[in-house]
């Protein structure tokens, strides 16, 4: 993945205390990830940078809309998303990302990428299951909803009607059971 300079955060300059940057996502952002499940992207990220003597904080809020295809009618819709993410940045003798909410950069580094954590953070906010709001109070009119109407089993329905008739016989055995 090509590094872009917009999401490298100079902190070697900055006073202590709170610092905030702002970074709008779009599709060209996942395409630099080769990640293509969305078909467009429009998110707002807040970071605050918190820096203080020996190390600082980065504190992600991200909210938007991503448009993706409804996992049951295939339909595309924009999926409001949301999330937070908060990082403690310390520095040692040398880089150690394998903690998700630590990271340790090297005593001579003056930024840090944060690309990779604003990618994370967005595709975990996603839902697995994708359903379109249309589809799941009945307003959706596709295509496709119509079609599995019509492939419905039919043999289904005549045996939950067949089900409800109640065969003769047994109301003869019934009275059986009231006549004592």
């Amino acid at each position: 993945m090509k590094v872009n300079k917009e999401f490298l955060i100079p902190f070697v300059g900055l006073k202590q205390g709170k610092h905030q940057f702002d970074f709008d996502i779009d599709k060209t952002f996942f395409d630099a990830f080769d990640f293509d499940e969305y078909n467009d992207v429009n998110i707002k990220v807040d970071m605050v940078l918190e820096k203080q003597s020996t190390m600082f904080e980065l504190h992600f809020n991200h909210k938007g809309t991503v448009n993706v295809p409804c996992d049951l009618s295939n339909e595309d819709f924009d999926l409001p998303v949301e999330g937070n993410m908060k990082i403690v940045v310390k520095f040692g003798d040398e880089f150690n990302d394998e903690n998700d909410e630590i990271l340790v950069l090297q005593h001579g580094d003056y930024q840090v990428d944060v690309t990779q954590y604003i990618y994370e953070m967005i595709v975990l906010s996603v839902p697995s299951k994708r359903v379109h709001p249309g589809f799941s109070d009945g307003t959706m009119d596709a295509d496709i909803l119509d079609k599995l109407d019509e492939l419905a089993p039919k043999a289904q329905l005549e045996d939950e009607q067949e089900e409800n008739e109640i065969d003769p016989r047994w109301d003869e055995l019934k009275k059986l059971l009231t006549d004592k």
